[in-house]
Parts: structure tokens; C-alpha cells; sequence
């Protein structure tokens, strides 16, 4: 893949399609994704360490972390911008046991949830922060499935088209982060 190429990917992920983004591929996702944030997550592994079935399906699941604002008329969701991936941390590991597959969202992530993407074959990818309302250009539908009374932090299924990502840290734990800034230290 050449720096100008851009991959089409379908959401949810299955393994080859998880395994197979590389750190920096720059990713256009059309398909399902959930959106859940913090509130969401907390509930969500509180259900687990009760015995709880999950009230959503997270198999294959791409969990994108945003909470959006509300929409205008003719729009599935207003601004939709990502929220920083760290507050998802404590809970991402027990997801990522239960078949999470990938996740979007901003910022870094903690040496625990990097060990179990490797384990599971999970990557990270980021959506550009500050460019939320961009990003609701390619949201087609927006479905509350669990936990309406959080609002927008509810869990949600997005369907998108052409949803702009890139891949931060692949699921061999490569991190683009890391990779960016390598050559400027050296000067």
C-alpha cells in the first residue's frame, strides 16, 4: 500500500480483516459499528462480572468511543467526534475476552489493553479529534440498543458509509504513535 492508498474495510470485523491492518493504514469502514463510551463500558462489564448476558452482541463488534450530539432534522446524529480511548482502558481487556474486534477512538492506550489486542488480534485505530462533524457525514443511521438512559453515551449501532480512520496500533501491537515521531527524535 503506497501513502496515498486507502483501504475499504466492512464493519463488524472478522479475524482476516482484523489481523490484516498494518500501523498507519489509512481505512474508509462502511457496515455496523457500536458506539459506547465510558458509562456504557462500566455497565457493560458490570453485567459481566455479574453473569449477565450482554444486552448487545459484541462479536466481531467495533466499538467506536463517542458520545454523539444530538442531531438536526434530516441527520442521523449531530457532531460525532471520538472521545479519548484511555477512559475505556480499565474495561477494554474483558471486552476484547467477550470478541470485540476493533476499536476507534483518540489518544493512547494502556500497556495492559496493547497486551490483550495482541492476544485477541484486535487493532486500535483513531478518528481525527475536532472533526466530529465531519465524521457524522458518514453516519447513515444512528440505533440505541442498551442503556438508553445514558443518552449519548448510550450503546448505539451506527450504520456507516466511508467512515475515515486510521490504524494506530495493529493487532501484532505496532504503534503508529510511536512510529510517527521516531524520525523527529533523531534530529
Amino acid at each position: 500500500m503506497t501513502d496515498t492508498e486507502i483501504k475499504r474495510i466492512k464493519a463488524p470485523f472478522d479475524d482476516e480483516t482484523a489481523r490484516s491492518l498494518k500501523a498507519g493504514d489509512r481505512v474508509l469502514i462502511s457496515g455496523v459499528i457500536l458506539a459506547a463510551r465510558d458509562a456504557a463500558h462500566k455497565r457493560l462489564t458490570e453485567a459481566l462480572d455479574k453473569g449477565e448476558k450482554l444486552p448487545v452482541d459484541v462479536q466481531g463488534a467495533v466499538i467506536y468511543y463517542v458520545g454523539p450530539s444530538p442531531a438536526k432534522p434530516g441527520h442521523a446524529v449531530g457532531a460525532a467526534g471520538p472521545t479519548t480511548s484511555g477512559r475505556m482502558d480499565a474495561y477494554t481487556p474483558r471486552l476484547l475476552d467477550h470478541g470485540v474486534k476493533g476499536m476507534i477512538g483518540k489518544g493512547y492506550r494502556s500497556a495492559e489493553v496493547v497486551s490483550a489486542m495482541k492476544k485477541h488480534g484486535v487493532p486500535y485505530l483513531a478518528a481525527v479529534g475536532g472533526a466530529g462533524a465531519l465524521i457524522a457525514q458518514s453516519i447513515k443511521k444512528y440505533t440505541v440498543l442498551a442503556y438508553e438512559d445514558l443518552g449519548p453515551e448510550a450503546v448505539a449501532a451506527m450504520e456507516v458509509e466511508d467512515f475515515p480512520a486510521i490504524v494506530v496500533i495493529d493487532s501484532a501491537g505496532n504503534n503508529y504513535y510511536e512510529q510517527g515521531q521516531a524520525p523527529y527524535r533523531e534530529l
